[in-house]
C-alpha cells in the first residue's frame, strides 16, 4: 500500500505568520507554488495560504493606485490575518488512497502532512498527477 510519505514533498516553502501577504506573493511568484503551510519558528502547522487567499486580499491592479501604494498595503496585510486555520491535515502513514479521497470530498489542491503538530510535508493535486502519469506510462510498457 502507497502512503502519504511515499508521495509527498518534504521540502516545503513556508511562511510565518508575521509574514506579509507581499512576502508570500514573491514567494508564490518565484518557486511558482500555490499552497504555501504556515509555521511557528518551532516548525508546529499553523495554517495554510493559499492563491486564491493571495487573490481575495490583493487590491486589484484595476484601482487607481501607484505602485508603492499597492506595494504598502500588501506589506501591511500580514499572514496571520488572511491564513486559514481550520485546515485538514494527513499523517505520513495515511493510505494513499485515502489522502486522494479526501483531496476530493473536500475539493482542497494540497493536504499539509504533519507528526503531531509539526509540518513534515506537503501533497498537492501536482503529486496526483505526477503519480497518474507514472501509473499510465507503466500501464503502457
Amino acid at each position: 500500500m502507497f502512503t502519504v510519505q511515499d508521495f509527498m514533498t518534504d521540502s516545503v516553502y513556508t511562511v510565518k505568520p508575521g509574514d506579509s501577504l507581499h512576502d508570500v506573493k514573491e514567494l508564490m511568484e518565484t518557486v511558482q507554488i500555490r499552497h504555501a503551510p504556515v509555521v511557528d519558528s518551532e516548525g508546529r502547522f499553523c495554517g495554510l495560504v493559499t492563491h486564491r487567499d493571495l487573490l481575495n486580499h490583493t487590491i486589484s491592479r484595476f484601482a487607481d493606485l501607484d505602485e508603492q501604494t499597492t506595494r504598502e498595503i500588501n506589506q501591511a496585510i500580514l499572514v496571520k490575518d488572511m491564513m486559514q486555520t481550520d485546515i485538514i491535515c494527513a499523517k505520513p502513514e495515511l493510505s494513499l488512497i485515502e489522502a486522494g479521497e479526501l483531496l476530493l470530498r473536500l475539493k482542497y489542491g494540497c493536504l499539509p502532512v504533519v507528526v503531531g503538530d509539526v509540518l513534515v510535508g506537503i501533497l498537492t493535486e501536482a503529486d496526483f498527477i505526477k503519480i497518474t502519469i507514472t501509473l499510465l506510462k507503466d500501464k503502457e510498457d
